[in-house]
């Protein structure tokens, strides 16, 4: 996936659909080719806000991990042996999710996207309640009025679902903040061959604060010279001058 290939894939598969978006969220690891200087002039020139997320910490992308686990489990129970037809299955799967209802919207994809629920095969069977036909100035004001409808409810069930994860986070999440020139000890474990991970030292440092991005981001570096890394709060705490065993 060449940078210029997956720059080239937005502009033809995705923003011609659905238009320029205002923010592109992408993996700090495995999404380098969005963070390439080709993408990024992309995003200047589109006027997108890119961002990124932390390294070792899922919670900035849980959205698409969870959708992409949601679909891996399913293709993994039809897909062949040798596993080389997924994509075959991809499709239809594709239709069975965009036509269930979301756990915290209580809506389907297809109706947050178009003010309507898909009409499926089932519908063949089972019938399916018909709408009365309307002129066309008629059905745009009510399906104006539908999406209105529909994403209002949708926010305000995001937003009772987002009180009560924050509920949750808070009761667990560090209390330490930081400010500029802070030592501190960052959380990277390694895993070495023939040594138990349950002994290894996952704690180095000293690293100084550089920057704080956000109260929950931070930049730190090791020394001048080294390069600045952008990590998230959980994985950071304070540095003592007694932690010698810290490399």
């Amino acid at each position: 996936q060449e940078a210029s290939i997956v720059a080239e894939e937005l502009v033809r598969s995705w923003i011609s659909c659905y238009g320029v978006p205002m923010i592109w969220h992408s993996d700090q690891k495995k999404g380098t080719n969005f963070n390439s200087a080709l993408f990024t002039d992309l995003c200047k020139l589109l006027g997108i806000l890119k961002t990124r997320t932390t390294a070792m910490h899922p919670e900035s992308d849980c959205m698409v991990e969870r959708y992409n686990r949601t679909i891996l489990n399913h293709l993994s129970l039809f897909v062949s042996r040798n596993q080389t037809d997924w994509d075959t299955h991809l499709p239809l799967f594709l239709l069975a999710y965009r036509s269930a209802e979301h756990e915290v919207t209580g809506l389907t994809p297809a109706e947050m996207l178009f003010g309507r629920t898909l009409r499926l095969p089932c519908d063949i069977l089972f019938g399916r309640q018909s709408e009365a036909p309307s002129s066309p100035n008629e059905y745009i004001k009510n399906l104006e009025a539908r999406l209105e409808s529909v994403h209002a409810f949708a926010r305000e069930r995001i937003k009772l679902a987002s009180e009560r994860m924050k509920t949750r986070y808070d009761s667990r999440a560090t209390d330490h903040h930081f400010k500029e020139g802070d030592l501190v000890r960052m959380y990277n474990p390694k895993r070495r061959r023939g040594l138990s991970p349950k002994l290894e030292q996952n704690w180095e440092g000293p690293y100084t604060v550089v920057k704080k991005l956000n109260d929950v981001v931070y930049t730190v570096q090791r020394s001048p010279k080294a390069k600045p890394k952008v990590i998230h709060i959980n994985r950071l705490a304070p540095y003592r001058a007694t932690d010698k065993s810290y490399k």
